[in-house]
Formats: structure tokens, sequence, C-alpha cells
């Protein structure tokens, strides 16, 4: 194990920081809602506080398996993008006759949460710097100029290292004002106060076990009482279980993160990176990285590890070897860092579907609505998806319910032992495209064709 990893503590830091607010008590006995909101990571707070500031006075309760943010929404790197197709490449192949409606919807919903955390004063480091994608290969940089869209600038080796000094980078694109950098668990806690300050009431520690038809609406089932309520919205991502019909779609994989120590200016000064953007480099087992608000650097991806048979075990946070692999990727690409340390190290599951971006849809007559799939781009698109699932729910139609990528669903995936083998295979062969110049073997090409496909 390289020495800069002796010390990581294996937890996410971003749930580590003080200001983490005390568990709301679990649901005890019997209850009632108008609407009950099974999750309360990002997807589930927004369509809390959305349905809030639609209809002051509807009740609305937010049930949650553990604690607000434990999961995903506490997890990740902090990129709240404008996409909500993964980026638009994925939008554009998949939903070319809306991808320009998809884009000014995406940058009105970016525009928004900056909005609702300015309106609510959440303290999560909200910072719009853009997203820097470097290209570390000539066939990187190749297919970023093939692919580069009006009002872009493509960026030579000299001006990207400008941005941010690697000795990796021989080219780059900077998209100035798509994507902002955040606190994860100080946006979710935020969101929380938010829904608290307009009446959202909330069970944490409260597994939802079942769901049933109950009268007019519906009953929600937990260890320790009933919560019946007219609608439902399910944001329980990659954890979701209460739909028989979305393990068809969805698979749970893994994503690593590390985090060093906070660089001192010396080191952040031999790196550059004045503007602070998000960065991530365009391979398809790509890396992700950011600094934070007091000069650590964030450094995930690359590995996206699918467990066989879709098991999701606490145990499966930590594994060596991808924190191995991360810290010797991050001394290639910062030899300037190399003896800088890592104080943690952490994993966790994100909603994958075959498309790479979220779908949609409702059960039980319209009584229940879901949104999963966002494929480790939900920090800003959950935002999205809550005022879908709020729309579906009344019924009537709107200018998102009317998109043909809420309308439709991904192509499913196989079903075990088929899609553990499918999956592997796939992502074999994802590794050997970046060291074989970016070329697609045959099965990726075939996969291409029919929509299914799995990427990091």
């Amino acid at each position: 194990m390289p020495s800069t990893l002796r010390d990581a503590l294996p937890e996410p830091f971003w749930l580590t920081q003080a200001g983490a607010p005390a568990p709301a008590a679990p649901l005890d006995g019997d209850g009632s809602a108008d609407l009950a909101v099974v999750g309360a990571g990002y997807s589930g707070l927004w369509t809390a506080l959305l349905a809030k500031e639609r209809d002051p006075g509807r009740d609305v309760v937010v049930i949650e398996a553990g604690t607000a943010g434990w999961a995903a929404s506490g997890r990740n790197g902090g990129f709240c993008s404008a996409s909500l197709t993964h980026g638009h490449a994925n939008g554009a192949s998949r939903f070319p006759g809306e991808i320009d409606r998809l884009e000014k919807l995406g940058r009105q919903n970016l525009d928004e949460i900056e909005a609702t955390i300015t309106r609510y004063g959440i303290d999560c480091d909200f910072s719009r710097t853009g997203e820097l994608s470097v290209a570390t290969a000539d066939w990187q940089l190749a297919e970023m100029r093939a692919n580069l869209r009006p009002g872009e600038e493509l960026l030579d080796r000299e001006r990207v290292r400008a941005e941010v000094d690697s000795p990796t980078y021989v080219g780059g694109v900077w998209d100035a004002d798509g994507c902002a950098m955040i606190d994860p668990a100080r946006l979710v806690w935020g969101l929380r106060d938010a829904c608290l300050s307009l009446g959202v009431r909330f069970h944490e520690q409260s597994p939802v076990d079942r769901i049933e038809r109950h009268g007019a609406g519906m009953r929600l089932h937990t260890a320790g009482g009933r919560l019946g309520a007219g609608k439902v919205a399910l944001a329980t991502g990659a954890h979701g279980r209460l739909l028989r019909r979305l393990g068809h779609f969805v698979v749970p994989v893994y994503d690593y993160a590390l985090m060093t120590a906070p660089l001192t200016a010396t080191q952040l000064a031999a790196i550059g990176w004045r503007h602070r953007q998000g960065v991530g480099d365009a391979a398809n087992q790509f890396h992700y990285y950011r600094l934070t608000a007091d000069n650590r650097i964030l450094w995930g991806g690359y590995d996206a590890v699918y467990y066989n048979g879709g098991r999701i075990d606490p145990a499966y946070d930590q594994r060596e070897a991808t924190f191995v692999t991360l810290a010797e990727h991050f001394r290639t690409t910062f030899p300037q860092l190399a003896d800088v340390p890592f104080t943690h190290k952490w994993g966790g599951v994100i909603d994958t579907c075959s498309r790479f971006s979220s779908f949609f849809g409702t059960a039980y007559d319209g009584r229940v609505a879901y949104a999963v799939g966002y494929t480790g781009l939900g920090v800003g698109a959950t935002r999205f998806g809550a005022d879908v699932m709020l729309d579906l729910l009344t019924g009537s139609p709107t200018e998102r319910t009317s998109l043909r990528m809420v309308r439709t669903k991904p192509v499913p995936f196989p079903p075990e032992p088929v899609r553990s083998a499918v999956i592997q295979l796939t992502r074999w062969s994802i590794a050997r495209a970046d060291d074989n110049d970016g070329r697609r073997n045959l099965w990726l090409r075939a996969l291409d064709r029919v929509g299914l496909g799995f990427d990091s």
C-alpha cells in the first residue's frame, strides 16, 4: 500500500464534518400524510421541498431508511451539473429530437438550484466554476474536437495546463457555466432544514419494507409502524426494492473516492487551479476531481465495480485494490503532489441504467411515482426528477411529462446470471478500448447498436 494511504480513514469525508443534524425519530405506530416521500437523499429532499412550495397546505412526510444523505447524496464528488442526460453527447445520441429542450431545461434547473440555495441560506459552498474536461491521450482530444459544441473552445496542451497543471494533459474543453461545485453533505443538511422550515415531517431510521394499496391511497410498512398516504414518491436510488419492475432496469455499481489533506499554498501554486473548476478526464474509465473549500483534492472514479448478482453490502464501501490504483493515478497526474497524504477513502452505490441517465414512471394506477437511474450525475438532475415525479402524481400533462426522455424507458438488463456476465464483459471491453486508442471492440459496437451498455 502506498504510504500516502496508510492513515486514510475508511469513511466518507463529507459526512464526517461537523454540523450533521440529529436524526428524526423513527416511525412509531400509524400515521398519515397527503404525500409520502421514501428516501431522504437529494431526490427525496427536492421532492418534499418542491411539493411544499407548490402547495404549502400539503402534508408531506419523508421516510428514510438511515439518515438524510447517508447514501449516494453524501458520498459523491459534489459536481452539480446542468446536464440532465449525463452529458450532451449521451443525450443527443438518445434523444436527438429534443436535446436542445433538455439542455435548456437543464440550465434552468441549475439556475433554480442556485436560487433555492440563496433563498434558504443553504451554506454548502456552492460555486459555479464550471467543469474542465481534459484529454490525456490524442484520441480523446480528437473526439473532443469532433464533438465541440457552439460556444465551446478547444484548449491546447499549453492552455489547459495553464488552468490545471498536469504533465498528462494534451488538451481540453472548459464549460465555464454548466456545472457548480458544492459540498454534498451540507447541501443535504441545508435542504433538510429548508423542508423542516416549510412543515415537512421526517422519520429516519425507518426502512420501508412493503407498500400496498390502502383505500384511495397507499400504505407504507416499516418495522415500527405504518404510514398511509394519498400519493407516494419513491426516491430510493440503487437501494430501492419496493417496485419489482425497477429491478429489470437498474443495477447497483460501486464508485470509489479519496480525499487528500489540505494543500499548502505552495502545493496549490504548483498545480495552478486558480479558477477551481471541477475536472474530469475523457477516458472511458475516467477520473473526476475537485478542490474543497479548505483546498483538499477529492480524487475519484476510474473503477466502476459491479458485484455479481447486484449485491449491495456495507463491506463493499471499502476496496483496497481500487484505492491503491486511485492513489497511483493521482501521483501520475500530479507528480508535484506525490507526497500529499490521503485522509479519507470511501465508496458507495450508484443507480445505473442502460441509457446512463434517469428514467421515470408511475405504479399503482398513478398513486406512486419514481425517478431512478441517474448513473452518478444526480446532484443537479434529481431536482428535475423531483419535478417530474410531482407532475406525474398530479396526472396532468406538463412540458416535462411530454418529453420522450420522460415517456420512455431504457433497454432492460438481462436476468442473472447473464446480466453479470454481460456487465463484466463490458467492463473488460471498456478497459481494452482505453488501452487501444479508444477503439471499441465488436462487443461494445454491438451494445451501441441496441442501446445497451455500461460505463464508468
